[in-house]
């Protein structure tokens, strides 16, 4: 139930595809699926989904602001500031968050008195949730709300739910101080973090962390099913080993078998804007391939490696795959490693047929202790999507001898 109500603000629905608001002389209304309605004094108000956009900067949003997503009054957002708009390019805002962690991650020791002027030359911005709430509405019919809680270069160690009681002052009480100030209740989260934890102590951590942070806010959102959707990390362009990388990749795209109700999207094969942070163009493929996540279109993943030696071939078949395995021009991404990821230059073609990638060897035999590596080291370059554009993961090693 719904007491206070801002204009351009958009209300959970319930079960029944309604929002219940109190009105000020007590009276509850029923407002379906849909609107704009005028609530009181609120107009542009909207009855639909919320969607919790959270992580570090690939999820903020730092892509080039050229042809980014355009708005729909059909989805708003709860700004960084703390009221309601029509959402538009950027979502983030963070320097005008009454939220301190915000401000104490760039070194300032208060929230500003007053909410600076936005920069009318700003360049850098785009993000994903615009496109994501745009498709959800396309093909749905149903409104979208956005709160935008990212911020970037954070760890998992940072978003610890166990500094919620901070509120403010941490990242995890300011995304659930955020939620609360909307009402409490949303229907998903989108999170798109990792790059920050790619080294051995966050590594080792990762699996525990992203399964902790899952189920604090399952508890705190009072949802045991909350969705939770999230993206695997891309190339980074960097001198560093690659073990971090490759590390938290594969533990992304394992983390999302570990129960109901998390699914995962690869953004491997998506072009950088900078060194670190995925262009517009790609932002917007992650928001539909997100889109397809709510709708139980998963991403495709490893179900079997099948060497045929003796044909001189490897099979590697996913599941699930809608329209068959496809790339632009030649398969890349595949490759043959030793344990210490020395490569192994025994791959002379890469067929796609259905649901299986089939690797072409120079040899009939492998060098004992080979791995299989899909999107090895930094900045690979991979471009394998099934036929609905959702890229195949990044995984390995996946011994193969």
């Amino acid at each position: 139930m719904y007491t206070n109500v801002q204009s351009y603000q958009v209300l959970q629905r319930d079960a029944d595809d309604k929002a219940r608001v109190q009105t000020s002389n007590g009276k509850v209304i029923e407002l379906a699926v849909g609107g704009p309605y005028t609530v009181g004094e609120a107009d542009h108000v909207l009855v639909g989904d919320l969607w919790v956009l959270a992580g570090q900067s690939n999820m903020e949003g730092i892509g080039d602001l050229i042809d980014e997503e355009k708005p729909s009054p059909f989805v708003h957002s709860f700004q960084s500031r703390e009221q309601w708009a029509q959402a538009e390019e950027p979502l983030h805002w963070l320097v005008e968050s009454p939220r301190l962690v915000h401000h104490v991650l760039w070194g300032f020791d208060r929230v500003p008195e007053s909410i600076p002027e936005r920069d009318p030359q700003r360049v850098k911005g785009t993000g994903l949730g615009l496109t994501f709430a745009k498709e959800r509405y396309a093909r749905t019919g149903v409104p979208v709300g956005l709160i935008p809680s990212a911020h970037g270069g954070t760890s998992m160690q940072q978003w610890d739910p166990q500094l919620r009681d901070q509120g403010g002052a941490s990242l995890y009480g300011a995304l659930y101080e955020r939620v609360k100030a909307v009402g409490g209740r949303v229907a998903g989260v989108l999170w798109y973090q990792g790059e920050s934890d790619c080294n051995p102590e966050g590594v080792e951590h990762y699996h525990q962390r992203m399964h902790t942070l899952v189920q604090s806010l399952r508890s705190d959102l009072n949802n045991p099913d909350l969705p939770f959707y999230y993206v695997q990390i891309g190339g980074f362009i960097s001198e560093e080993g690659p073990d971090g990388w490759n590390g938290i990749r594969e533990l992304q795209r394992t983390f999302q078998h570990a129960e109901p109700g998390i699914a995962m999207v690869s953004a491997i094969d998506l072009e950088l804007d900078d060194l670190i942070h995925v262009g517009t163009q790609g932002l917007k493929r992650l928001g539909r391939r997100l889109a397809d996540q709510v709708d139980g279109q998963r991403t495709p993943d490893v179900v079997s490696v099948t060497p045929e030696l003796e044909q001189m071939r490897i099979h590697v078949t996913y599941r699930p795959v809608r329209g068959g395995l496809r790339s632009i021009g030649r398969p890349a991404g595949f490759s043959l490693r030793t344990g210490d990821g020395r490569e192994l230059p025994l791959i002379h073609k890469t067929t796609l047929e259905g649901d299986t990638a089939t690797l072409r060897l120079i040899a009939d035999a492998l060098p004992s202790d080979t791995y299989l590596w899909y999107g090895w080291g930094l900045n690979p370059y991979c471009n394998i999507t099934d036929g609905a554009d959702a890229a195949i993961p990044a995984f390995g090693p996946w011994k193969v001898s």
